[in-house]
């Protein structure tokens, strides 16, 4: 990125600008609406609304998380092995979006690495995950910020670092039950 102000970039420095910032309001959309989408339809099933519907391999019940993991492996391999155009490289920020959303929807279970879907961790990796999505797709380049949007960075940095906390706490707990840590 250059500190130039806008009027004196190139015409592609613009597009690349442009593009990158289209592309990140594609990830944030098709991330948030994944997240409500998964988020209700599991609601209405345990409400007895929609009937339950998985993927059960023999004795396992193959969680959503696993098909954001192969989307965002299959949408990486596209990306690093292809050169695609704006068209096709919108589709895979909108699946690159939807694959983040399947898997920090069920962020808590791979964490914890138990089979409890409604974990609090799940919803604040989220809820971080669309605020740095937020940012990127409507903030400044980092050359660009002012002292008006360091209030923004500096509050952001502290929610991760508290989501940080709350995400070791309970591992520090886990470690004094079985006589390890302090």
């Amino acid at each position: 990125m250059t500190t130039e102000p806008a009027h004196h970039l190139s015409v592609h420095q613009l597009r690349t600008r442009l593009r990158a910032s289209v592309l990140a309001r594609h990830v944030l959309v098709a991330y948030v609406l994944t997240f409500i989408v998964s988020r209700t339809v599991v609601l209405l099933q345990d409400a007895g609304w929609l009937p339950a519907f998985h993927v059960q391999i023999g004795n396992t019940h193959v969680h959503h998380l696993n098909f954001g993991i192969f989307l965002l492996a299959g949408i990486g391999a596209y990306l690093l092995f292809t050169h695609p155009e704006a068209r096709p490289h919108r589709a895979a920020a909108s699946i690159y979006g939807v694959a983040l959303g399947l898997t920090f929807d069920e962020f808590g279970m791979w964490l914890h690495l138990e089979d409890i879907y409604w974990q609090r961790a799940s919803f604040d990796a989220v809820v971080v995950i669309a605020g740095i999505l937020g940012l990127v797709a409507t903030a400044p380049t980092l050359r660009r910020v002012r002292p008006r949007h360091w209030a923004t960075v500096l509050g952001l940095a502290l929610v991760i670092v508290l989501f940080g906390v709350l995400i070791l706490k309970p591992l520090w707990s886990a470690g004094r039950d079985f006589g390890v840590g302090p």
